[in-house]
């Protein structure tokens, strides 16, 4: 929950007064090792000299520029929250403000507007020396943004993955505990809500979307809008039709690509004990830390980790885990943990039922096998249980296409005014009526409600209605 000090949704319907409650672990971010070397933990912004120790057992170097770079990055948080929440448009995230802002805020550290052309890797990998920091860094970035090969997206290293890295929380209670309050504000605000109730069909009149038909039969009729936050093929091809669509929507549409680099498999374990890391000799904070990697003792393995899965293969058992009952009780029995994590993973297409059956059966167990180099604790007598949730079932269940959490690609051809595509980056469709609110549009996946914000601002721009706009904000 990265995003919880800047989404409006939370001030905006009073979430907090609603039971949504947070915690902000100390030690955000490390990386743990099988031969028992230091490990490197990123702390929290406000604790700027625990991560600087961190790094420096392998670099002062490196801690100075890492330490210099977060306090830039942070300095950009209105900027990035704007970027965020607002429409957007080829002038206000366009290559040359982008120049702009790298020379303003890090020219003076020889990282120029040359930069924006680099992958996130190529950026890491000129700016930091130590192995181990590029490891952690590479692992990161694909986790909370973009893929680490993807050229021309350095900037966004520098700024917006720069930021995020150490402003996460937790959800007290489990993250359903966001949707109750959502749904309490709802219930306030007089909104009826129909679960369990998918929807088919747009109803269209004389080229308008004026409802919607449920699978049973049911139809709903819109006095004004109709907005989706289904998947955009879902949502033109499925729901609207390749009929009611131009040949370029139609084409648009067919041309959104889904994957690879949001493709996640989650695992979750019932522990009698948390990991106690071999690392920990070092820096007993890797213990409580609340994203710890695993499987990764160099930068070597964390690229090809993702290479192979970005590639259709699985790749070797590695995790990003997290043990949330370390701060928040109520996720297991007393004297008992709950260990989650993400696995990166192929594509849903990439591999048949068996094969997904299988990696279900199997890749746990494996990826235990390599917990315990790291953490010895981690014996099969320590697990009570487990389970796997892979790619295909998230496309089945939750309806992302190929398993992918983002609902389409992370590239500059698919990013900010492009997208889902550039007639569409706005929110509205070629159907009168009919808006986009879901993560195919800007600013894409995530917990940061920014698609459904924005897609209202279109909304009430278009209604004279008032746009939600908080001058102290600023977005």
């Amino acid at each position: 929950m990265e995003f919880f000090d800047v989404m409006p949704m939370i001030q905006d319907f009073g979430l907090e007064d609603l039971g949504l409650r947070t915690i902000m672990p100390e030690a955000q971010a490390g990386i743990a090792f099988a031969d028992a070397r230091p490990p490197i933990v990123i702390h929290r912004p406000d604790q700027p000299e625990a991560t600087h120790a961190s790094i420096a057992r392998y670099s002062s170097a490196d801690a100075d520029l890492f330490a210099e770079l977060k306090h830039r990055a942070g300095a950009l948080e209105g900027l990035v929250a704007g970027n965020l929440y607002n429409i957007p448009s080829a002038a206000t995230g366009g290559p040359d403000l982008q120049a702009e802002m790298l020379d303003a805020v890090f020219g003076d550290l020889d990282i120029g507007h040359h930069y924006i052309q680099k992958s996130p890797k190529q950026v890491i990998d000129e700016l930091f020396d130590t192995p181990e920091l590029r490891a952690l860094l590479y692992r990161v970035t694909v986790e909370w943004g973009f893929p680490v090969d993807q050229t021309g997206t350095g900037v966004a290293f520098l700024s917006f993955i720069m930021w995020t890295v150490g402003n996460w929380k937790l959800a007290l209670g489990g993250t359903h505990s966001l949707a109750k309050a959502m749904t309490q504000a709802c219930y306030r605000e007089g909104v009826d809500l129909l679960e369990s109730c998918s929807v088919e069909k747009i109803l269209l009149e004389d080229g308008r979307a004026v409802g919607v038909r449920d699978r049973r039969g049911a139809e709903y009729r819109a006095s004004k809008v109709v907005a989706s936050n289904a998947d955009l093929r879902q949502t033109l091809l499925d729901m609207v039709g390749e009929d009611h669509l131009s040949t370029l929507w139609v084409k648009r549409a067919k041309a959104f690509r889904y994957g690879p680099s949001h493709v996640l498999a989650t695992p979750m374990f019932c522990l009698y004990e948390p990991p106690a890391y071999a690392s920990a000799r070092w820096d007993p904070d890797i213990d409580r830390c609340f994203y710890t990697m695993v499987g990764f003792d160099g930068p070597e393995d964390t690229i090809r980790y993702i290479r192979d899965a970005y590639g259709g293969t699985v790749p070797k058992p590695a995790a990003g885990t997290w043990v949330n009952s370390l701060w928040d009780r109520s996720q297991a029995p007393k004297g008992r943990h709950a260990a989650t994590g993400w696995y990166f993973m192929p594509p849903a297409s990439a591999l048949s039922p068996a094969d997904w059956a299988e990696v279900r059966a199997t890749y746990n167990e494996r990826f235990l096998e390599v917990w315990r180099q790291h953490a010895p604790n981690m014996t099969s007598e320590n697990v009570l249980a487990h389970k796997l949730y892979t790619p295909d079932q998230m496309e089945r269940k939750n309806l992302m296409r190929e398993g992918d959490f983002s609902n389409g690609e992370f590239s500059p051809d698919q990013m900010d005014a492009n997208r889902p595509f550039p007639e569409a980056s706005n929110y509205r469709t070629e159907v009168d009526g009919l808006y986009l609110c879901g993560p195919s549009a800007h600013p894409g996946g995530g917990m940061h409600a920014a698609c459904g914000y924005n897609a209202y601002k279109a909304i009430a721009e278009d209604l004279g209605l008032p746009s939600p706009v908080v001058a102290t904000r600023g977005y």
